[in-house]
C-alpha cells in the first residue's frame, strides 16, 4: 500500500506536465444518444480525445470516448461487475481516475462507491478497479462520473438506469428507452486543472443537451435532436450533469408530468418548468399532443446569459413528419411551477423520529462558509486525507479523534435516526456564496423534511431523495435518514469546484460493523 501510494502521489505531481498531443477528432460527432448500450457486465474504458461538442475543439476526459458516457443499463436486482480502465494518457488533465455510481446505496458494498479517498485509492495510468455491487431494489434514473478531483468537468460522467419490469407507473407512458434520456450539462472550453484553481464562480463556456449545443459568438453546431410522433406518451428521463450551473428545463407548448425523483417514484406532478441542479434526476411524462412540427427543448443556466438566441440553452422536440427545420415556438407561459416541497413519494414511508425539528436520535447541524476563497463546514475545509478513510476504519481507528481528515469525519452510530439541517449562509459574514449549494449524500437517500422555501416541516409524506437544494439565505434544509447501511459516506456540495475547495465531510457510519462487513466482503485485490 505505501509503495502504491507513493506512485500515486508521483503521478499527481506529474499530472501538471507538459500535454501530451492527441489526435484530433473533433470533427466526428461523439455524442448520446448512441446505437451501444452497456449492461450491468462491462468495462468502461476511460481515455482521453479531442471533442467539439459546441463547436470548440478540446481534449476531455471521456468514458468510451464519448460524451456523455455510454448509458449503462440494468434491470432491477441485476449484480453489477464493471470494470473501470485506466488509459490516460493527456497530462494537462488529472491522469488518477475513480468512477462513482451516484444514487446506488451500496449496501454491503462501501468500497464498490468509487470515492478517491473515502472508499478506495484513485486509480493510476494501466490501472483497473472491479467495481461489484448489488442494487438490492432499487429503480430509476441514476448517473455515473469521476470522483477524483473536479476531473468530471473534463468531460467523464454518464447516465445509468435500473429498469424496473413491473414499473406501477407504466401505464402512465407508452416509450421509455434510450432515446428518451435527456442529459443536462455545462460544458468548459478549459482544462479542469487550469480552472480549479479558481476560488471564484468559474463560468462554464456553454449548455450541453445530450451531448450537444452552442456557445456564444461560437459557430451553429449541431444541436440536440428528440424525436417523438404524435399522440405518444414518453417518458423522459432528465439528469443534471453538470459541474456548477443548474437548469430551468421546459419544453415549448408541453407541460410534463413528475413521477420520479432520483430513483424514488413520486405522485404525479404537472408543471411547465422543472429546476434540475447538479446531480438531481428526474423522470417526466410528456404527451406528443402538439400539431406535427418542431418545438425547442430549453435548458437556462443560473450562470450563463438568459437567452436562446442563436440555439443557445437549447434542443429540438422533433415530431415524425415535422421538416428538418429550427423550431419557431416561443417559451412559456410558466404558470406550473414545480414546488419540491409538494412533491410526495408513490409509496410513502413513514418518516423516522418525533414529529418536530430536533427530535432525532442525533442532530447534526452542518453549516457551510467561506473565508479566503476555501470552504469549510462548521469551520474546517474538507482536505483528501493521504490514506481512504474507509482504509483507515480497516486498520483499526474507529473514532474521529483517530481518522483523518480531522475535522471533517461525524461517527455516526448504528440503527439510529439522523437529522442534518444545513442552513444557507448566502449573504452572510463569511458564508457560503455561490448557491444555491446542491448538497449530496452517498449510501442513503433521504426523507426531505423541510425543502427550500419552506419554512414548515413535513413529517407525513415528505420526499425521498440523494441530492437537495440549500436554497437561498433563510433557507434551512432538514433531512433524516437511518444508520441501517455501515461505512464512510461522503456528504458534500455537487457543485464540483466547491467540492474541491473544501465543501464536504465524511459521515463515517457504524465503524465498528464497517471493518467487519467490509473486512468480509472486500474482493482479495481490493
Amino acid at each position: 500500500m505505501f509503495a502504491y501510494w507513493a506512485l500515486v502521489y508521483g503521478l499527481i505531481l506529474g499530472s501538471y506536465a507538459t500535454p501530451t498531443v492527441l489526435n484530433d477528432k473533433s470533427d466526428v460527432s461523439r455524442h448520446f444518444p448512441r446505437s451501444d448500450v452497456l449492461g450491468p457486465s462491462s468495462e468502461l474504458n476511460i481515455v482521453n480525445e479531442v471533442v467539439s461538442p459546441d463547436g470548440f475543439p478540446r481534449s476531455a476526459i471521456l468514458a468510451d470516448g464519448t460524451f456523455p458516457g455510454p448509458l449503462i443499463q440494468a434491470y432491477k436486482n441485476d449484480d453489477f461487475s464493471i470494470s473501470v480502465v485506466n488509459n490516460l494518457v493527456d497530462a494537462s488533465m488529472p491522469l488518477l481516475t475513480s468512477i462513482h455510481w451516484h444514487g446506488i446505496s451500496q449496501r454491503k458494498s462501501n468500497w464498490a462507491d468509487g470515492t478517491s479517498f473515502v472508499t478506495q485509492c484513485p486509480i493510476a495510468p494501466g490501472g483497473s478497479f472491479v467495481h461489484r455491487f448489488s442494487t438490492l431494489g432499487q429503480t430509476g434514473t441514476y448517473w455515473y462520473h469521476s470522483h477524483y478531483s473536479t476531473q468530471y468537468c473534463d468531460g467523464l460522467r454518464g447516465p445509468l438506469v435500473i429498469y424496473d419490469p413491473d414499473d406501477p407507473l407504466d401505464g402512465m407512458y407508452d416509450v421509455d428507452d434510450k432515446n428518451t434520456i435527456i442529459t443536462l450539462s455545462d460544458w468548459y472550453h478549459n482544462s479542469s486543472l487550469l480552472l480549479n484553481s479558481n476560488t471564484a464562480v468559474v463560468i462554464p463556456d456553454s449548455t450541453l443537451i445530450n451531448g450537444l449545443g452552442r456557445y456564444a459568438g461560437g459557430p451553429p453546431s449541431p444541436l440536440a435532436v428528440v424525436d417523438v410522433v404524435q399522440g405518444l406518451r414518453y417518458r423522459f428521463r432528465i439528469l443534471g450533469l453538470s459541474c456548477a450551473s443548474w437548469f430551468n428545463f421546459t419544453i415549448d407548448g408541453h407541460t410534463m408530468t413528475v413521477i420520479e425523483a432520483d430513483g424514488v417514484e413520486t405522485l404525479p406532478m404537472v408543471v411547465h418548468s422543472l429546476p434540475v441542479f447538479p446531480g438531481q434526476r428526474y423522470s417526466v411524462v410528456v404527451t406528443a399532443d402538439q400539431p406535427i412540427g418542431n418545438y425547442w427543448i430549453r435548458a437556462s443556466s443560473n450562470l450563463l446569459p438568459d437567452t436562446f438566441d442563436g440555439g443557445l440553452n437549447s434542443a429540438i422536440l422533433r415530431y415524425a413528419g415535422a421538416p428538418e427545420a429550427d423550431p419557431a415556438t416561443s417559451p412559456g407561459p410558466y404558470e406550473l411551477e414545480f414546488n419540491e416541497s409538494l412533491l410526495r413519494p408513490l409509496n410513502n414511508m413513514p418518516v423516522p423520529g418525533g414529529a418536530a425539528i430536533g427530535k432525532a436520535d442525533v442532530q447534526i447541524n452542518l453549516v457551510p462558509g467561506l473565508v479566503g476563497g476555501i470552504f469549510d463546514i462548521n469551520g474546517v475545509p474538507y482536505q483528501d486525507p493521504p490514506v481512504p478513510v474507509l482504509l483507515q476504519i480497516l486498520s483499526g481507528a474507529r473514532h474521529p479523534s483517530q481518522l483523518l481528515p480531522k475535522g471533517s469525519v461525524y461517527e455516526l452510530p448504528p440503527n439510529k435516526v439522523i437529522e442534518l439541517s444545513f442552513p444557507a449562509t448566502d449573504g452572510l459574514p463569511n458564508g457560503a456564496n455561490g448557491g444555491p449549494h446542491p448538497v449530496h449524500l452517498h449510501g442513503h437517500n433521504f426523507w426531505v423534511v423541510r425543502s427550500a422555501g419552506n419554512s414548515t416541516a413535513n413529517f407525513v409524506n415528505p420526499i425521498k431523495r440523494d441530492t437537495v437544494s440549500m436554497g437561498s439565505q433563510g433557507d434551512n434544509v432538514t433531512v433524516r435518514f437511518v444508520t441501517d447501511n455501515p461505512g464512510p459516506w461522503f456528504w458534500h456540495c455537487h457543485i464540483d469546484w466547491h467540492l474541491h475547495h473544501g465543501f464536504a465531510v465524511v459521515m463515517a457510519e457504524s465503524t465498528d460493523e464497517t471493518a467487519v462487513q467490509e473486512s468480509a466482503v472486500i474482493p482479495r485485490e481490493y
